[in-house]
């Protein structure tokens, strides 16, 4: 099987333990930033922003000699969820067989971020011969499986603008994906009061109420109109809490909702299901009282057809696979997604090696020639900096 030094880095970096929660970030980011000392000999600019205690965003930027052109980004989250059970193979060994490299954070996204620091390797060794016009960066994120607070920083910190073209390496199964469902949490708390099980008219049964109220939502959310890229809205009860033994009526319940919206349903529009579906139950299970707090917004990102990033990125991976690339959606939320939500920033896309399918599994694993693909298509998008 072909080798390259994007595959090298691969393996290098799933021997990091970078877990979240767990090990974080500190010592894969002082790994890749020696990596980048010792490996460039050009105009290249480290930054680091400490995001929350010991945990720092990293940015490598080669700069342009054109400040009107906008930079184009490559985005890598450092972060890998939990090793988890299952196993079958060593989480951190990335043992290679069968075309495969096997290791927590193969796919999602260590072998991206491999791919980005060969290409920028190789923008910044082109770099000292001829100069670029356009900047390039490369910024390394903490926090993106948990609150992607990283990339939240890199918004306020300036280091990406609504100009810029934004590209994350998480896996996209040979795709490039450029929009996405918005994600809305809710956390809805209902009271009510105890009373024996043999005379439950005595009490109010906060459980039951909550059951009226998941009923409720659900069938309002399944109710929504789909979209033509996105599909369908989705609820998800993820988690729910309550109660005490069987004989006594609950007089406390708490539940945790995952809310995945597509245009034209957004959170104005769901606060608005969650609150009546609240009233109506505090009508039909009388003693109750419930209320909710959003924990967590992003909005929906939609396609845009006009963007120059994936009008270059598209002609370069049908050049380097000799087939036409699909232009599709992503199912999760990413570091980008969230940049174009907050910035409106229409260039911000997925692009990377192996399978979602395989994130956060056990014996996850990228193919090898997924990182080769990628690489390559990196290193000529960075062709455009010139």
């Amino acid at each position: 099987m072909e080798h390259s030094l994007a595959t090298e880095l691969t393996r290098q970096l799933i021997q990091i333990e970078s877990t979240d929660p767990g090990t974080y970030e500190l010592t894969i980011k002082d790994w890749i930033c020696s990596w980048l000392i010792s490996a460039l000999h050009a105009d290249v600019r480290l930054y680091q922003d400490e995001v929350l205690p010991n945990r720092f965003n990293l940015m490598a930027e080669l700069p342009g000699t054109d400040p009107g052109l906008p930079a184009l980004v490559w985005i890598c989250h450092m972060d890998t969820v939990v090793v988890g059970n299952g196993w079958t193979v060593p989480p951190f060994s990335a043992l290679e067989r069968d075309g495969k490299i096997y290791g927590r954070g193969a796919c999602d996204m260590k072998s991206g971020l491999a791919c980005c620091l060969s290409a920028f390797s190789y923008a910044a060794q082109k770099s000292i011969s001829t100069p670029p016009r356009r900047t390039l960066k490369l910024i390394c994120t903490v926090d993106e499986e948990d609150f992607m607070r990283g990339s939240e920083r890199c918004i306020q910190s300036g280091w990406v603008t609504k100009e810029d073209w934004i590209l994350d390496a998480k896996p996209t199964n040979g795709q490039i994906q450029v929009a996405h469902k918005g994600r809305t949490w809710y956390e809805i708390t209902v009271t009510g009061h105890t009373a024996h099980a043999s005379t439950p008219w005595k009490g109010a049964d906060a459980v039951a109420a909550m059951a009226e109220i998941i009923h409720e939502i659900r069938t309002a959310i399944q109710n929504a109109p789909t979209h033509p890229d996105l599909g369908q809205s989705t609820v998800t009860f993820g988690q729910i809490e309550g109660g005490y033994r069987p004989y006594v009526v609950p007089d406390q319940c708490k539940l945790w909702i995952d809310m995945r919206l597509v245009p034209p349903l957004c959170t104005e529009q769901t606060n608005r299901i969650v609150q009546q579906a609240i009233e109506n139950t505090q009508t039909t299970v009388p003693g109750i009282h419930a209320s909710y707090k959003i924990t967590g917004n992003r909005p929906y990102v939609e396609k845009d057809e006009h963007s120059p990033l994936l009008r270059h990125l598209h002609k370069i991976c049908c050049r380097t696979t000799g087939v036409e690339t699909i232009v599709s959606c992503f199912p999760g939320y990413t570091d980008t997604a969230v940049i174009a939500g907050t910035l409106h920033n229409t260039n911000c896309m997925s692009y990377g090696p192996g399978n979602l399918e395989c994130a956060h599994q056990p014996d996850e694993w990228v193919a090898i020639k997924d990182i080769l693909r990628c690489e390559t298509v990196y290193k000529r998008l960075a062709d455009l900096i010139f």
